[in-house]
């Protein structure tokens, strides 16, 4: 199956799932060896399969752990530059959690496009996302309206 992730001659589309797993006042995130912004484990959805089926298997894929998913929690349009062109992205968060999990840091891999990478994956304090460069930068916020239903947000970065 193909990614739902698209070059034009100005942009790239990504259609994207991210799972939200929170434990113990902290949330799972990821960043790779070479840049240390944190972002929502996830990836991107193939046509044809439903963004659960998604979720599981990106988390199988980079982690090797089974996940339950939950309600969907945010809905994401986010704008960024892709290499030397902007990027439009579609990110539906949802809430997963996985017994499975270690408690500690731990390391995965990711393969995009043909080209492998070492993940790591951490559990950051809430508290703490506010002073880390994370990935939306709003992920505090939103968190902070976790029993109020599904958010939507739009994020710019410049």
């Amino acid at each position: 199956m193909k990614d739902i992730l698209f070059r034009t001659e100005t942009g790239v589309f990504s259609y994207r799932v991210a799972g939200i797993c929170i434990r113990n006042g902290k949330i799972l995130l990821q960043c790779t060896e070479t840049d240390p912004s944190l972002a929502v484990p996830g990836g991107h959805v193939a046509f044809g399969e439903t963004n659960e089926a998604a979720l599981v298997r990106e988390f199988q894929e980079e982690m090797g752990v089974s996940i339950r998913v939950g309600d969907l929690k945010w809905v994401g349009e986010l704008f960024f530059p892709w290499g030397d062109k902007p990027c439009h992205q579609i990110c539906l968060y949802y809430a997963v959690d996985a017994d499975e999990l270690p408690e500690e840091s731990f390391q995965g891999k990711e393969k995009m496009e043909g080209v492998s990478s070492n993940l790591i994956f951490q559990w950051i304090p809430v508290e703490k996302l506010p002073s880390l460069p994370v990935y939306p930068e709003n992920i505090a916020d939103l968190l902070a309206k976790w029993d109020e239903g599904t958010q939507h947000f739009i994020y710019r970065e410049n």
